[in-house]
This record gives structure tokens, C-alpha cells and sequence, in this order.
């Protein structure tokens, strides 16, 4: 019973958590960013910043957490959730707006390996079933960060352009979520405590901690299996990148609908995501990983490529819609295979390297996007859109050549 509320009420952590963090990110991220004259290429730089934050933490993040404990590192990323948007408020230029999503950006890095562990530490045989869950409800707050955000310009702007006061006020709503993530966190996480290992011998000392850094870094970073596994999450996540970044940007500024159209947009697919995702898990647990796997990448980057094309809105409502189920397809099994192939004791690092190569991907995505639609004729989306799918393919045939298929 006790193991079924900490469940729940880190579920309900997770989403104030993600909503938070979304309503921070996507439309309002690009377009306060565009509110500064500045270009793609600076554009995709600032969506893709906080990102680079988990490159170098969250692998760090994950160990630690299985040396430590969960609880006391899973508090500390929800920190940065709750004190980090204040700093929005201060943003004036696009320079600040830089360096609070770096540090904003602390948030996910430390959060998102650790409580992937926690779940792993309590789902048994269920993985990718329970991890679908959690994913599930916290994705939900996605879907509620983006299309408010939206109304929330939408609404202040009436009709015109967004001013910088608009961005602070919605910035303080995430404040607000953030705060409230990291309330129900505490409260949840009672019980948590240190996986047990065997070598517990001197496991607080400085060299102890150091050995084991080393050491499950070593192992999981030698096996193969694990790598190509985490990189198609990674490079599925170079569309996701992609799309936070510059969909808001073709929807408002191209097509001309409006900020509340191009966030729920982005919540119908997060809402396909959600729907699809237990299922998947359910299935990949049932009848194997590495299909899903596969075959998942093809059904996100077909829309993905179409996207750019398409003009009318509810054609683009369908695309977004069919890549939400790709997208739950592949993220359904990837984690969940990776838990599969590491030992227990090491679980929070292998999560921590999943982390890394997912954040690698999502940042990269809005990056490259940025550089291809600068460098192309009339900033075309088409040719960027184009090129990251092929990306994906090109990861998918490898994922087939370089893992053996395991029932």
C-alpha cells in the first residue's frame, strides 16, 4: 500500500513537474526568444540550451543517485523546478534569456534519470508498462503546458504582439508549478531509500564513491546493447527538438494562426502520446522491444517530414497526431530495454546514460534545424524537416544491425 501511494503522488510530483517545465518551453520559449528580433539560428540556440545542461549532468545525476539515494537527488532536481523560473522575471534581453535556461535546464537533468530509476527500483517484471504510466500522466502535463501557454499569449495579446510583460507573467505560472512539483515531491518520496548493493563497504567515503563512478560508467558505456538502444531515443528526440523549436514559429509566423493554435497543435500529439503509451509498453513487455523500436522511427518520421509541407490546419492536426503515436511507440520500449540490460545496482546510471544521448538528441534537434533553415533559400523548413528524418531512418536500419534480436 505504501509503495502504491509513493507511486501516485510521484506521478502527481512529475506532471506539476512537467507542466511547469512545458508551459516554460513550448510555444512560449520560441516566440519570447523571436520577440528579440534575433534569427533561427539564435532561436533553435535558445530552445536547445537547457538541453545542453543535461549533456553533462544527467549521467553524472543517475550515478550519484545510486550511490546517495533517490530521494535526496530527486529533491534537488525539483528544487531547481521551483526556485529557477523566479529568475524569468528578470529577463530583458535575449543574452539573459540564455543563461536562465542553462541553469533551468538543472531541472530535468537531475530529475529525469533519478525518478526513471525510482520506478524502475519498483515495477518488478512491469517496466515498460509502469514506466509507460509514469511517462503517461507526466506527459499529461505537457499537454496542458503547451496549448495554456498559447491562450495565455493568445488571450493577453488580443490581436497583437506579445509584449515582454506577457512572457513574465507566464513565466510566473510556472514558478508557481514548480513550487507546487516540488511540495508533493517531499511528500511523496517518504521511504525512499539506497538501492541495496553488495560492495556497501565504505560506499560514503570520497574514494568509494569515485570507484563506483568509474566503474558503472565503464560498464555500461562498454556495452553496445545499451548504447544503440539510448541513441534511437536520442535521435527520435532530434525531432522532437526540432518541433519545440521552430512548429510554433511556421504555425504563427508563416501561416499566421495564432499562438493557442500552434501550442494545441503541439497538444494533440502529446495527447496520442498518452493514449498510445501504456499500450505500447504493455505490448513491448509482452512481445518484445525491438520492433516497437524500429518500426516506431518510420511512423514518426513520415509525419515529421510532411509537416512542413501542409498548409491547412487540420491536415496538420492529423500529422501532429500520427507522430504523438510514433513517439509513444519508440519511447514506450526504449527505456524499458535498457533497464533490461544492465544489472540493478546500476540501473540509475544506465538511466543517467540514457539521459545524456535522449538530451544529446533534443538538443541537437532544434541546433541543426536552426542552421539548415538559416543556410537554406527563403529560411525553407522543408529541406530541415527532410534532412532530420532521414537522420532517423539512418538510426533505425542501425538499431536493426547493431543489436540481435531478443524475444
Amino acid at each position: 500500500m505504501q509503495r502504491k501511494s509513493n507511486f501516485t503522488g510521484l506521478c502527481a510530483s512529475g506532471f506539476l513537474a512537467k507542466a511547469s517545465y512545458a508551459l516554460a518551453r513550448t510555444p512560449v520559449l520560441a516566440l519570447f526568444a523571436a520577440s528579440f528580433g534575433v534569427g533561427p539560428e539564435a532561436i533553435g540556440f535558445a530552445v536547445a540550451i537547457s538541453t545542453v545542461t543535461g549533456i553533462f549532468f544527467k549521467m553524472p545525476a543517475g550515478v550519484i543517485s545510486d550511490i546517495i539515494g533517490r530521494r535526496r537527488t530527486m529533491i534537488c532536481g525539483l528544487l531547481f523546478f521551483a526556485l529557477i523560473p523566479f529568475s524569468y522575471l528578470w529577463v530583458n534581453t535575449y543574452e539573459s534569456l540564455l543563461i536562465v535556461r542553462f541553469f533551468h535546464g538543472f531541472a530535468t537533468a537531475i530529475y529525469g534519470p533519478v525518478i526513471m530509476a525510482v520506478v524502475v527500483d519498483t515495477a518488478g517484471d512491469k517496466r515498460g508498462e509502469m514506466l509507460s504510466w509514469f511517462s503517461s500522466v507526466t506527459i499529461i502535463g505537457n499537454l496542458i503546458g503547451a496549448p495554456l501557454g498559447g491562450l495565455l499569449l493568445t488571450w493577453m495579446a488580443k490581436g497583437g504582439k506579445s509584449q515582454l510583460v506577457h512572457f513574465h507573467i507566464i513565466y510566473g505560472v510556472v514558478a508557481a508549478l514548480g513550487m507546487a512539483a516540488l511540495i508533493t515531491g517531499i511528500w511523496a518520496s517518504r521511504g525512499l531509500t539506497v538501492p541495496e548493493r553488495k560492495d556497501t563497504d565504505q560506499r560514503s567515503t570520497v574514494a568509494a564513491v569515485l570507484r563506483h563512478f568509474g566503474k558503472s560508467v565503464r560498464d555500461i558505456l562498454t556495452d553496445r546493447r545499451i548504447l544503440v538502444t539510448s541513441n534511437m531515443e536520442g535521435v527520435q528526440n532530434l525531432s522532437v527538438g526540432a518541433m519545440e523549436a521552430f512548429m510554433p514559429i511556421y504555425i504563427v509566423m508563416v501561416l499566421g494562426y495564432t499562438e493557442f493554435q500552434a501550442g494545441l497543435l503541439w497538444g494533440v500529439q502529446i495527447l496520442m502520446t498518452v493514449l498510445a503509451k501504456p499500450l505500447m509498453g504493455r505490448i513491448s513487455d509482452k512481445h518484445g522491444r525491438n520492433p516497437l523500436l524500429f518500426w516506431g522511427m518510420f511512423v514518426c518520421a513520415v509525419p515529421f517530414t510532411l509537416i512542413p509541407w501542409m498548409q491547412n490546419y487540420f491536415a496538420l492536426l492529423f500529422l501532429a497526431a500520427v507522430f504523438g503515436l510514433g513517439e509513444a511507440i519508440v519511447t514506450s520500449s526504449a527505456a524499458a530495454m535498457v533497464a533490461d540490460l544492465c544489472r540493478q545496482d546500476n540501473i540509475g546510471s544506465a538511466m543517467g546514460v540514457f539521459g545524456t544521448l535522449y538530451d544529446v538528441g533534443h538538443a541537437s534537434g532544434p541546433i541543426l534545424a536552426g542552421l539548415l533553415i538559416g543556410l537554406s533559400t527563403g529560411q525553407d523548413f522543408r529541406l530541415a524537416f527532410a534532412i532530420i528524418a532521414a537522420i532517423m531512418i539512418l538510426a533505425a536500419l542501425a538499431f536493426r544491425i547493431g543489436i540481435k534480436q531478443k524475444k
